[in-house]
């Protein structure tokens, strides 16, 4: 009986080697679809975004041309669960002409349980106060992966 025991938790660890190799291929394949999503203008920027299932958040780029200033550029979370769980997530303190944005999840972040993984329904909100509104105009993308 003990042999019996044996085999089986052995067999029991090769499942689990399989299973551990298969998710880290499954991850791998998501890391390689990146759907951006864009967005551009001259005002404010106040743009929510959002996949139809599951996802993480992987980059965020901002160009910013003309005008002069800058202000603070919020990356939140609009909640499909309702305002109670809506969050702040981080805060760049200046953006503007000549502070362009280049923000990129690394990878220990993405791992789960990650702040940057959305449920179905949630929606990335980015929020920034355009400094000189008459003259200063702005490019948004963002990556969003599926998540595991």
């Amino acid at each position: 009986m003990a042999g019996s025991n044996t085999d089986i938790l052995s067999a029991a660890q090769v499942g689990f080697a399989e299973q551990d190799s298969e998710l880290a291929a499954a991850r791998s394949r998501q890391m390689l679809g990146v759907e951006s999503q864009r967005a551009s203008g001259s005002g404010d920027i106040n743009h929510v975004f959002s996949l139809d299932l599951r996802f993480r958040l992987v980059f965020v780029r901002c160009h910013y041309v003309g005008g002069a200033g800058a202000s603070p550029l919020t990356i939140s979370v609009d909640s499909g669960g309702g305002s109670a769980f809506d969050t702040r997530l981080f805060t760049l303190a200046q953006a503007g002409t000549g502070r362009d944005v280049n923000f990129r999840i690394t990878g220990e972040e993405a791992v789960e349980p990650s702040a940057w993984t959305f449920q179905s329904g949630d929606k990335v909100r980015m929020a920034w106060v355009n400094p000189d509104g008459g003259s200063m105009s702005w490019g948004l993308e963002i990556g969003l992966a599926l998540a595991s």
